[in-house]
């Protein structure tokens, strides 16, 4: 378990990226983006199709992930003039779906990039709420 203080180097340093891109171009070039990821050192999969379980049986529907970097965070592009909880739950959503449990929401749809980091602990909450009872 990380110290909470302590940066996440992976999601600072994809972050960093986006702002690099945003900063130069504006919103939502998927391809700025890929390159400044490889320029950056950060490894990733674009649009990579994911399957989604239910009851350990997979769906007939796949999500399509923007970036899966790190192999294991799931990044979300948008261009919209502010984001909102329709987004977030949609990214938790994906979360769930896929087994992953950290993503990066990005904005490039205003003036200044937006980021929310997202971060799902369903095995946590599960073990604290059985102490609780």
């Amino acid at each position: 378990m990380r110290d909470t203080d302590e940066r996440d180097e992976d999601t600072y340093n994809i972050i960093g990226a986006a702002m690099r891109v945003h900063s130069e171009l504006g919103g939502g070039f998927l391809e700025a983006l890929e390159i400044e990821f490889k320029n950056s050192n950060i490894i990733f999969s674009r649009e990579k199709e994911i399957p989604v379980y239910y009851k350990n049986k997979q769906l007939n529907v796949l999500y399509k992930a923007d970036f899966i970097c790190f192999e294991h965070i799931v990044v979300e592009l948008k261009a919209l003039n502010k984001l909102s909880s329709v987004e977030e739950s949609q990214v938790i959503n994906y979360l769930k779906a896929t087994g992953l449990n950290k993503a990066l929401l990005l904005n490039f749809g205003t003036d200044k990039l937006q980021f929310k980091r997202l971060v799902l602990h369903l095995r946590t909450s599960a073990q604290s709420a059985d102490k609780i009872f």
